[in-house]
């Protein structure tokens, strides 16, 4: 049997980079780290660590504000307001319902 031959990756656009397509993303629209994944065709794990840096550097740019729309137990209705991961929460702490909506992100 014939191993099947890989084909290599297409290389990206040298014109911007990841995190700069994710802000030019986020820019006017509110979407999620999968909305995000999907647009910008890497994984959601990625897009995480990618925000992490996106928010430091959006805040200490005057004019620009890296919105952070909390999740949300879909149980209860307990928003994690005061979470600084930007990833989804696992549990809720009052219910302990694994129900909960995802954070959604935005820059103004």
């Amino acid at each position: 049997m014939k191993a099947k031959v890989k084909q290599p990756a297409a290389p990206r656009d040298r014109g911007d980079t990841l995190r700069q397509l994710i802000m030019k993303a986020l820019e006017g629209s509110t979407l999620s780290a999968r909305d995000i994944s999907g647009e910008v065709r890497i994984s959601e794990k990625e897009v995480y660590d990618h925000l992490q840096h996106i928010q430091r550097s959006v805040n200490q740019n005057k004019g620009r504000e890296f919105i952070v729309i909390p999740a949300e137990c879909n149980k209860c209705g307990f928003v994690f307001k005061k979470r600084d991961r930007l990833k989804k929460p696992t549990k809720c702490p009052l219910c302990r319902h694994q129900s909960i909506s995802v954070p959604l992100f935005s820059i103004r």
